[in-house]
């Protein structure tokens, strides 16, 4: 049991806002892992500063609101055991990506964090999803998005481009490769927020995102523009504070409380945002989407 976590205030239903689409909450099923070991001693992005101190019961307090909140939404939250030295395994989207009951692994760029790949690849094959080993250097959901029927890839920092490929591969899917060029947003989902968890029979007709202009090349933004031209385009200001780093279920949209223009621009649209801070957790790189996982399909 954490202590010093405050219980989820959950925002009652209200209707949409006036000229937007009528959001449908979807049940997620996530993979978290609890931070009993973070810390920061070494760096890898160009948040984690070691000299900075960090507060390990802050950081399970904080995480412990969201993982609370999940639930308290009514979705499903499976845990992985923390291993002690490794202090970024609480950042579980880096892990894998799952679709279908497949889930393929992540390969890490820089050797403080390579064991973390056999731990949630053993993780997987013992919640019975087909596993996939990764030849390739990825980094899992942190670079890859799920958009409808249309997987988004980064680049540029962590995952390399040849696993776009290796990622189409073994998906069959569509691979749209984008080039991130700010290292302060060097993971897609620190500067991609999927808005729409499922698009086509019981989900909206068109999924949507938000995203930061800013964090990326020209190409890659006349891509988004041209693919998603109803968009959320988010400020630097709000991406500065992981504002982006968010999580979905369609109608309810976890995200930073310091993020306040991405706030009114969710509620412009309908969604009903819900503040967590996790800013102990950022002294890491990382954030609410960071935390969490998505496993979609099989798994028991």
């Amino acid at each position: 049991m954490t202590t010093g976590h405050q219980t989820p205030t959950i925002p009652a239903a209200t209707a949409a806002a006036s000229g937007s689409t009528e959001r449908v909450q979807q049940h997620r099923r996530y993979l978290m892992c609890r931070p009993e070991h973070f810390t920061v001693t070494y760096s890898i992005n160009p948040w984690m500063e070691p000299a900075k101190p960090t507060d390990t019961a802050k950081a399970v307090a904080q995480w412990q609101t969201l993982y609370d909140t999940y639930l308290a939404l009514g979705h499903e939250v499976e845990l992985i055991d923390p291993i002690p030295g490794l202090p970024d395994m609480v950042y579980t989207a880096n892990g894998g990506f799952v679709i279908d009951g497949v889930a393929y692994g992540a390969r890490f760029r820089f050797p403080e964090r390579a064991p973390e790949g056999p731990a949630f690849m053993e993780w997987f094959g013992a919640q019975g999803f087909d596993v996939v080993d990764p030849v390739e250097v990825n980094e899992g959901e942190g670079d890859f998005l799920l958009v409808g029927d249309t997987i988004l890839a980064g680049t540029g920092f962590r995952s390399t481009g040849d696993s776009h490929r290796e990622l189409r591969d073994v998906f069959g899917k569509e691979v749209v490769s984008l080039t991130l060029t700010d290292p302060r947003f060097y993971h897609l989902d620190t500067a991609i927020s999927v808005l729409d968890p499922v698009e086509g029979p019981g989900g909206v007709e068109r999924a949507n995102i938000a995203y930061l202009p800013g964090a990326f090349d020209a190409e890659s933004r006349r891509v988004l523009a041209e693919r998603y031209p109803d968009a959320i385009q988010v400020a630097d200001a709000d991406g500065a504070v992981f504002g982006l780093n968010s999580a979905s279920d369609g109608r309810n949209v976890i995200i930073s409380p310091r993020a306040t223009g991405f706030e009114a621009q969710l509620r412009e649209r309908g969604y009903t945002p819900i503040m967590i801070d996790l800013s102990e957790l950022l002294l890491g790189g990382g954030g609410i989407k960071c935390c969490t996982l998505e496993l979609r399909g099989a798994g028991s």
